[in-house]
């Protein structure tokens, strides 16, 4: 870990989550009030799920969610309907807390993606700074060679990561320097490549190609790479995050989420939504632009910012 790594990734982080998630209110708790002093009964699961679905959790996670809370049975009162669903939400979100291990080869690769607008290149250069605090060599890949922006974004983060950049000039082909990038680590003997590419919708049929063609480029440098297929989602997008999650991981095989923007408006209630659906590891998650609004994700914490820290 990096130094101050208590104050970047651990309660710190979280006690700012708990402040920013939905603007410092927990969105169940303040939209009905009273609502977990209440035993599980009909009225009160009816109450909860239309607030689950209102908070962006979904269909499908609001059911599993209220399926579960129905099993403990009317009338109990064992810590109310807050104890119960907090137990709930920890059984969804705790085996996706997997972190990134980056120990498994070199160099390792990491190829990030996501739509326009997410926080992807703030997201690696946030990486790279952590993996530099753990003693790691960075490379990072300018693949996003659309948007003359971010290359010089890529460029900031690496000067401030102490990682190498390799980039092109603009329009050059992604995969080319991507390419580039993975015969400069194998020679530099770099520990972890990160491969920045350009924001695409997923429903853009050739920007998906091209993000394929980037994986197989990739893949012929070393088969068993990416090792790391990392998308990074907006959580105040809402539902439309699912729809991406959905089509990237169809097209690419994600391995990894990072879910960014859990400040503002986001309700977080999405990330049960992509939990349930996908059950893909969550690596990260992200509260602002600053070094220190980005960590490891942690469901326990998280839950505790999700429903009010008076959980515990």
């Amino acid at each position: 870990m990096f130094p101050d790594s208590q104050a970047r990734t651990g309660s710190g982080f979280f006690s700012r989550l708990k402040q920013r998630l939905n603007k410092g209110k927990a969105w169940l708790k303040t939209d009905l009030p009273g609502l977990f002093k209440r035993p599980i009964d009909a009225d009160t699961l009816e109450a909860l799920e239309e607030q689950l679905l209102l908070g962006d959790v979904g269909v499908e996670a609001t059911q599993w969610l209220i399926d579960r809370l129905r099993r403990v049975g009317r009338g109990d009162d064992r810590g109310g309907v807050l104890e119960h669903l907090r137990e709930a939400v920890l059984e969804l979100l705790q085996p996706l807390e997997v972190p990134l291990d980056v120990s498994g080869a070199k160099p390792f690769v990491v190829l990030a993606i996501g739509v326009n607008g997410t926080g992807k290149t703030t997201t690696i250069g946030k990486l790279a700074f952590r993996l530099h605090g753990e003693n790691r060599s960075v490379l990072l890949a300018a693949g996003d060679t659309f948007r003359a922006a971010a290359v010089e974004q890529l460029q900031r983060w690496a000067e401030r990561a102490h990682a190498t950049l390799i980039a092109q000039a603009t329009g050059a082909d992604p995969a080319a320097v991507v390419h580039d990038a993975l015969e400069s680590a194998r020679a530099r003997g770099t520990d972890v490549v990160i491969a920045d590419t350009a924001g695409r919708l997923h429903t853009a049929s050739g920007l998906m190609d091209e993000l394929q063609k980037i994986k197989r480029v990739v893949h012929r440098f070393d088969s068993a790479a990416p090792h790391e297929t990392l998308l990074v989602l907006d959580a105040s997008q809402g539902q439309n995050a699912l729809a991406q999650a959905l089509e990237f991981n169809r097209r690419l095989g994600v391995t990894g989420l990072c879910i960014t923007k859990l400040d503002g408006t986001a309700k977080g209630g999405i990330v049960l939504a992509i939990a349930r659906k996908l059950a893909l590891p969550i690596r990260f998650i992200a509260i602002g632009e600053g070094i220190e609004d980005f960590a490891p994700f942690s469901a326990r914490e998280f839950t505790d910012a999700l429903l009010g820290s008076e959980t515990r």
